[in-house]
């Protein structure tokens, strides 16, 4: 899988330093560089990349801007490239896979194009299936009415109901009534929003019961249900508050920010 590219900065060392920095990895192929937020914009219009390192701080068009206007077709995956850290959280909400800091450190790009490979493999599959059922609707359309509707075939190994033992009695929770979960070492503080019941587990082997794509760790004794996030709200320190449904508030630490860009894809 040949990963087409576009680079778009207004700063040409820094065009030149992030190719300097794909050289290594063989699937990414540079197809195009964009100095401004225009330009780029057609580029994408035309070249229709796979993937866009975009600034976000450029005269004019501004990265956001670049985004914004590309909409009215299918857009590619964005990856912001900024020096200021106050733009995350609007990277994030504008559904780019990853917000990378300049200078790029060489570990936080493996990772980000860790995410671009996944979504592309997973994006090419879906339009690869929707192709078959089409051409069955044509040859075959007995075979397209018949065929089951999709699962996740990894779905089913996770929990959906957990039981506790707390105060003398058992609770059932259906997970995902869970809003957040807290440690204090071998106790789990599972949290719904009227109710708080205390599980003896440690949250290594929790998380191992929980669906990842729905309960992820946003500091180091803290797990939230992405599904019952209705607000990101920017902190100090390149730390954030996730405000949930119930209007708890919980904070996610520097080290799990890039968890954000989980539950805005």
């Amino acid at each position: 899988m040949t990963i087409r590219t576009i680079l778009v900065d207004d700063e040409k060392l820094a065009i030149q330093g992030l190719q300097l920095r794909l050289e290594k990895y063989p699937d990414v192929e540079i197809i195009d560089t964009c100095a401004n937020g225009r330009e780029a914009i057609r580029k994408i219009k035309t070249e229709k990349p796979d993937l866009v390192f975009l600034d976000i701080q450029m005269p004019g068009f501004d990265g956001f801007s670049v985004v914004k206007g590309v909409m009215e077709i299918e857009p590619p995956l964005f990856v912001f490239v900024t020096a200021y850290q106050e733009h995350a959280v609007r990277a994030f909400e504008a559904n780019a896979v990853n917000y990378l800091m300049k200078p790029v450190d060489e570990n936080k790009l493996d990772d980000t194009l860790a995410r671009v490979r996944q979504r592309l493999t997973e994006k090419r599959s879906a339009d690869e299936a929707e192709k078959l059922k089409n051409v069955l609707a044509e040859v075959a359309p007995d075979a397209i009415e018949a065929m089951p509707e999709e699962t996740d075939p990894g779905a089913d190994r996770y929990e959906k109901l957990i039981n506790i033992k707390d105060r003398g009695q058992i609770f059932r929770i259906d997970v995902d009534s869970i809003e957040h979960i807290e440690a204090a070492g071998d106790y789990m503080c599972i949290r719904t929003a009227d109710n708080s019941l205390i599980l003896r587990e440690t949250m290594k082997d929790l998380e191992r019961r929980l669906d990842p794509r729905v309960f992820q760790r946003v500091h180091r004794s803290t797990i939230v249900n992405l599904n019952q996030v209705r607000q990101v709200k920017p902190h100090t320190n390149g730390e954030c508050f996730l405000v949930l449904d119930s209007g708890a508030q919980v904070k996610v630490s520097r080290s799990y920010r890039d968890v954000i860009a989980r539950f805005v894809h």
